[in-house]
């Protein structure tokens, strides 16, 4: 068990989001909001005014944090800043692609998916050979 993930168990491993309002709203209402101490949230707001850059930093902060296991980021952000998420090869913080109310899901676009179908299909080339 030695390269088994670590997320912390003092009952602060939170979900952070990176979407647009409505998405995040829905979210914090539902108790999915933090603000620490230092007045960092884990949630960013994307709207026509947030850059790729303050999007990119957001992503690397999140899944750079001890105390947070899942980053759900809405699917059409993701597209923003695809070349980060698809290049994220860790386990925790999990990154889950989400659709939204303007935006729906694309499984095409999904880079989980994607690295699950490749799973599959290196598998079933390996049995056949054998």
């Amino acid at each position: 068990m030695a390269n088994t993930a670590h997320i912390p168990t003092s009952n602060s491993a939170l979900i952070a989001m990176i979407a647009d309002e409505d998405t995040v709203v829905g979210f914090l209402l539902a108790g999915v909001g933090n603000v620490d101490l230092r007045r960092k949230t884990n949630y960013l707001i994307v709207d026509s005014k947030t850059t790729d850059k303050q999007i990119e930093d957001a992503f690397k902060e999140f899944t750079t944090r001890t105390d947070i296991a899942i980053v759900l980021i809405s699917q059409y952000v993701a597209n923003m800043i695809r070349f980060l998420v698809d290049s994220y090869n860790k386990p925790i913080p999990a990154i889950l692609e989400i659709p939204s109310k303007n935006h729906p899901y694309d499984p095409a676009h999904d880079s989980i998916l994607s690295r699950v179908k490749h799973l599959f299909n290196a598998e079933s080339v390996a049995s056949t050979r054998h």
